[in-house]
């Protein structure tokens, strides 16, 4: 079996097949042909310790990609990455755009590259919609090779990261709708016109990858995987343990799927692919993996392979630490951190976050713990963590939190989390990512600049 693995920046669930007012038909076609997760899951929001964890299958501080590539953090051992991995089993392993996983992509497997997978070039002078665009190309062409061997291909889009694709603002902007929990007004809504519109290259993409792949007489002997590494980038999402920030969309196209054309309301997590695909493609799973097979759902109709998802975050551009556990029903969130207020230096700049900045949003204190009652409040409003009603749920789900970080030797339990030497850090009250303001003291992590 070939593998074509299709990944997008900052997508969240805001694409068609979830339901939104965001035309994306090839996402919908895809999903119609194959599986549609409802209820999947990133292991931190943010970019590269995302998708260090569905491409090791294990957690980042397992991994040991904690924050950011292009600031300063990396893997433990590249061999652990699916790329090297199915490249040491007789995979053609081929990458295509966008990673976010190491510095230099061939460190990780990659034995052949299509076109430029050079993350330098985000200065956002540059054409991503074209840069998209012209790799979906070379992917396709791709796949109408003949292939003397089975092929693993990372196909890696820049859409829909900001910024977005620029758009005359029209009265089109009023019927645009944008996402809880973002205010409906004007900015707001030429704002989520132009993430449509980002959306729509992503779809586009998608449309001539899978043309390619029904055209060349692979398509049952391809699994397609299309996934996003994290909520997008508009505040109260990506970044936040939130379900609009580990929330993401995932489809799975495989042959003998007994759900295909349906969608799956079972809790997965992105550590969940890894083991999918061993045992798709009968690998032996390597001994490092912490995710489950999705097999018993798509072969045989299960209707849940976990009972919760774990989450965390330790470093984007500030230091973050946040850990959580997500039940059906309850979601439990741990803040570590000693700064008091929310970052929103690592928040994308956006009109919104001007917006709540100018509000005061970010001098408010925030609570150690959160707790939240998923069926009664889906938005997560209503923090419960101090209501006596649920003292029973958050004990319980505190204590398996714990477990959790026991279990999976979490260094968090230690204390500070110390980034590596030379990584590039800004203090928790940055306003801006891109503010220069590195902390030069690792004592000074969890404060601001006063």
């Amino acid at each position: 079996m070939n593998v074509v693995y299709m990944h997008t920046h900052d997508t969240g669930r805001l694409i068609q097949p979830y339901g939104h007012p965001v035309p994306t038909p090839h996402l919908m076609q895809l999903a119609r042909e194959g599986t549609l997760f409802r209820k999947a899951y990133c292991v931190a929001p943010t970019c590269s310790p995302s998708r260090s964890g569905l491409l090791t299958g294990c957690m980042p501080h397992n991994n040991g990609l904690w924050g950011l590539t292009h600031r300063g953090f990396s893997m433990l051992d590249p061999k652990m990455h699916l790329a090297s991995f199915l490249a040491e089993r007789g995979y053609e392993t081929v990458l295509c755009g966008i990673q976010h996983e190491a510095n230099d992509a061939s460190e990780l497997g990659y034995v052949r590259m299509l076109g430029s997978q050079d993350y330098s070039m985000r200065d956002f002078k540059s054409d991503w919609r074209r840069f998209d665009t012209e790799n979906a190309g070379r992917v396709a062409d791709f796949i109408r090779e003949k292939h003397d061997k089975p092929f693993f291909l990372a196909f890696g889009m820049f859409n829909t990261h900001r910024d977005f694709p620029v758009l005359p603002k029209t009265a089109a902007d009023d019927y645009v709708m944008p996402p809880a929990p973002l205010a409906d007004i004007p900015v707001n809504r030429h704002d989520m016109a132009e993430f449509v519109e980002s959306a729509r290259i992503v779809d586009e993409c998608v449309g001539l990858v899978a043309g390619a792949i029904r055209e060349s007489g692979v398509e049952d002997k391809t699994i397609v995987i299309f996934t996003t590494d994290h909520g997008p980038a508009f505040p109260e999402m990506k970044g936040t343990m939130y379900d609009f920030g580990i929330g993401v969309s995932l489809i799975i196209k495989i042959k003998g799927n007994v759900m295909s054309g349906g969608a799956a309301d079972a809790l997965v997590s992105h550590l969940d692919i890894y083991p999918t695909l061993c045992e798709s493609l009968e690998l032996e799973k390597p001994a490092w993996l912490q995710g489950v097979s999705l097999l018993p759902l798509l072969r045989e109709g299960r209707d849940s392979v976990r009972d919760a998802i774990f989450a965390e975050n330790s470093f984007h551009v500030t230091y973050d630490p946040k850990r959580c556990v997500r039940t059906d029903r309850h979601k439990y969130i741990r803040r570590y951190s000693q700064y008091p207020f929310a970052m929103p230096g690592n928040i994308d700049g956006c009109p919104d976050k001007d917006l709540r900045v100018g509000a005061g949003q970010y001098t408010r204190v925030m609570p150690r713990e959160l707790l939240f009652d998923l069926l009664l409040d889906p938005c997560e409003r209503v923090n419960l963590a101090g209501d006596p009603a649920l003292a029973v749920v958050k004990s319980e789900l505190s204590d398996r939190l714990d477990g959790w970080l026991e279990k999976s030797d979490d260094p968090i339990r230690n204390g500070r989390m110390i980034p590596p030497d030379g990584a590039k850090v800004q203090y928790s009250d940055t306003r801006s990512n891109f503010a220069k303001d590195y902390v030069d003291d690792w004592s000074k992590l969890e404060s601001g600049r006063s």
